[in-house]
């Protein structure tokens, strides 16, 4: 490739992110967020209209570059956000997904990840370049690209564990909840419930109960220490559930009832998941039979006739 072809590339990249930064600020695609479409409806002491303004001096801090490159770094800042998120967020998915590390362990994690991508990408175009011409800024391209994507894979893999934390959970929840209900139901505490499933419980949901009965056991009202639970499991049924107790013991129903009935409602929506799931995958389980079943069948039933065809001549 020559440095004419290369330049080309370049400018043909520069004019299509140009292109792209266009498109998806046209206001047809672009998504307006909820202040702006009440800001007309709560806005107090605008008594001039808003057309008479000069919205390009509106920012007088920014300079005309800053205000054109404004688009872009909006762009850049939402993608960033996507595969690395807020201290806040974070905090909440290492929660979700059960690992015990700091912010700075995981960012490091990223870090390794990224390096990790470059170092293979360096790797493939080294060994690409022995076997062919690779021009020098297909390969810088190529190693940033796998420096991207190996960063992007350790967000991946954290939200897969968060994923099959949450089956886990929902998985062992409604039993929990029915053992919940029998022990209150039976005259213990809903402290003693507690204790009772962190002893006989075991996996993610045991381990959860555990550190509640902790947080109890330090000082924490129980309805805050379940509340906090919620919070690290981020599973829609468990938060349910919570709110149900607190509810249920601010209100002074009983308590063993709330429980069985929260039960039922997670099997339920497990055999709903379950129909969705097997509704979803009624395609994928037609593609074995249709290109690797049929074809063996029909070739099965056709051969015996063709060998039969080929004797009798």
């Amino acid at each position: 490739m020559s440095s004419y072809t290369s330049w080309a590339a370049l400018c043909g990249l520069g004019l299509g992110l140009g292109l792209w930064l266009v498109f998806v600020n046209l206001p047809g695609w672009r998504r307006m967020a909820f202040a702006d479409r009440i800001a007309p409806h709560v806005r107090v002491g605008v008594r001039s209209s808003r057309m008479l303004e000069d919205s390009w001096h509106s920012d007088s801090g920014h300079s005309a570059l800053g205000q054109l490159a404004a688009p872009m770094l909006q762009q850049i800042k939402k993608l960033a956000s996507l595969h690395s998120p807020s201290a806040g967020t974070l905090r909440k998915r290492l929660n979700a997904a059960g690992l015990d590390m700091s912010l700075v362990d995981y960012r490091s994690q990223e870090i390794v990840y990224a390096l990790a991508g470059l170092v293979a990408g360096s790797a493939f175009m080294a060994l690409a370049a022995v076997q062919y011409h690779v021009s020098l800024f297909l390969s810088v391209l190529v190693v940033i690209g796998f420096g991207i994507s190996g960063y992007a894979l350790r967000g991946w893999w954290l939200g897969e564990q968060i994923h099959r934390r949450s089956r886990k959970i929902l998985t062992q929840f409604p039993t929990v909840a029915e053992v919940l209900a029998l022990t209150v139901g039976a005259g213990e505490s809903t402290t003693g419930a507690i204790e009772r499933i962190s002893r006989i419980c075991h996996g993610v949901i045991g381990e959860e109960f555990t550190k509640t009965l902790n947080d109890i056991h330090a000082g924490t009202p129980m309805v805050q220490a379940m509340q906090n639970m919620s919070d690290r499991m981020q599973v829609g049924a468990m938060t349910r559930f919570v709110d149900a107790i607190v509810v249920a013991t601010e209100r002074g129903t009983p308590l063993a009832q709330v429980l069985r009935d929260q039960a039922q409602d997670v099997r339920d929506a497990s055999k709903r998941e379950l129909m969705e799931v097997a509704g979803k995958r009624e395609i994928s389980m037609l593609i074995p039979v249709v290109f690797g079943i049929l074809p063996l069948t029909i070739v099965f039933a056709v051969f015996p006739g063709l060998a039969l065809l080929e004797m009798s001549y």
